[in-house]
């Protein structure tokens, strides 16, 4: 294999080492999501919420997988595996793409939605009300529109302060979990818009070379045999 070809071989494996990193931040950020959500699992909603976090949690391992794919194909210098490799790269650069753009798309659809989640979590607080309670603690809010929500009671409950044991007005979350919940995930969303592109540049430029070696591996066997 020619000196080019066998620079191509291991910057192939360095950018499979780099996809495998991209995966499990991919996971990371995924389970990061979920774990802010999964308290209010039983609303209908919610399992639209969960949605985003879980493709990032199954895209990770995909991501995962196919990276160790490559680096075996381009390390044994296997024409099947590489090419392989290289259309699986291509098919998930694709569904990559159609996920990013249906974030875009969707963005404003997607917010209403999550608006909802409070809601309804709002709604069923005196029948469920560690619904709120997760909500409040986790983004750390009080009340629905704020903290002006619990006046009719006369008290605060102790998830709407970071000191549970002085939970008063001046302790109190001041924002409200509806605008708390609609602007985390607004923040989120750009981030895993950009960064779902950002990764599709490389598997494009990872595509490329993996066709290149596998072709050069293909047209060096041919010669070897003669």
């Amino acid at each position: 294999m020619s000196c080019g070809m066998t620079m191509v071989k291991y910057t192939l494996f360095l950018f499979n080492i780099l996809c495998s990193i991209c995966g499990i931040l991919l996971i990371v950020f995924g389970a990061m999501l979920f774990s802010n959500i999964h308290t209010v699992e039983d609303f209908a909603e919610a399992v639209k919420t969960q949605q985003v976090p879980l493709t990032m949690i199954v895209l990770g391992i995909v991501i995962l997988l196919i990276s160790f794919f490559g680096c075996c194909g381009a390390i044994r210098e296997s024409y099947c595996m590489s090419m392989t490799y290289s259309i699986l790269l291509f098919v998930l650069m694709i569904g990559q793409l159609v996920l990013v753009t249906y974030m875009w798309l969707q963005k404003d659809k997607y917010l209403v939605i999550m608006g909802d989640v409070v809601e309804k979590a709002w709604q069923n607080r005196t029948r469920k009300s560690d619904y709120m309670d997760a909500l409040q603690i986790s983004m750390e809010c009080c009340g629905r529109s704020g903290r002006a929500d619990y006046h009719f009671q006369g008290y605060y409950p102790p998830s709407c302060c970071k000191d549970v044991r002085q939970c008063n007005d001046s302790t109190a979350f001041n924002v409200g979990c509806k605008q708390a919940f609609v602007e985390f995930w607004d923040k989120n969303a750009d981030i895993i818009k950009y960064a779902g592109l950002a990764i599709a540049a490389i598997e494009f430029a990872g595509f490329i070379f993996a066709c290149c070696l596998a072709n050069n591996i293909r047209n060096y066997k041919r010669r070897s045999g003669y």
